[in-house]
């Protein structure tokens, strides 16, 4: 079976990635860590830089001054929250998706969102596996693909010297 890598005929030679993690549920981050690390090595990455941070609460501000360095074309974010008892799981997993989306908007470098919210231990040990549906690998997919996207795009003439209309 071929990977996205190969179906896509994706390389990210020239590109460069800051992935930012969450140390907490490190035993289930450490491993999205690893997927995407993993996905960055097999499309040959120019370079990858990982940053840590405490919590996923904390990812939208670190990925939003990776961006802003401009050193590279995409931001892969990495966490883990787990439903507890308390509202408090809704305030982190919310509030890290609007902030990472919100930095990527703002900086307009790709900010992947490889943030697990799940229920349970047994949901985030099944989206963390050592396959290619780890939620870090995937999202590195995604990096690898809106940095190409995008330096297309940036690439491309103006408007006004182009058939677009």
């Amino acid at each position: 079976m071929k990977t996205d890598l190969e179906n896509k005929g994706l390389s990210a030679s020239s590109f460069r990635f800051a992935i930012v993690a969450s140390r907490w549920n490190s035993h289930i981050t450490a491993k999205l860590l690893s997927g995407a690390k993993r996905a960055l090595a097999e499309a040959n990455a120019a370079a990858v830089d990982v940053f840590e941070v405490p919590g996923a609460f904390e990812l939208p501000l670190a990925a939003q001054k990776a961006a802003q360095t401009k050193r590279y074309d995409a931001v892969i974010a990495l966490g883990t929250v787990i439903r507890g008892e308390t509202a408090h799981f809704d305030l982190v997993a919310e509030n890290a998706a609007r902030g990472i989306s919100e930095a990527g908007l703002a900086t307009g470098v790709p900010i992947l969102f490889g943030v697990l919210a799940v229920e349970n231990l047994e949901q985030a040990n099944a989206r963390s596996g050592d396959g290619d549906d780890n939620a870090g690998y995937m999202a590195a997919i995604s990096a690898i693909e809106m940095a190409a996207v995008v330096s297309e795009i940036g690439s491309e003439n103006t408007a006004r010297g182009s058939s677009a209309k």
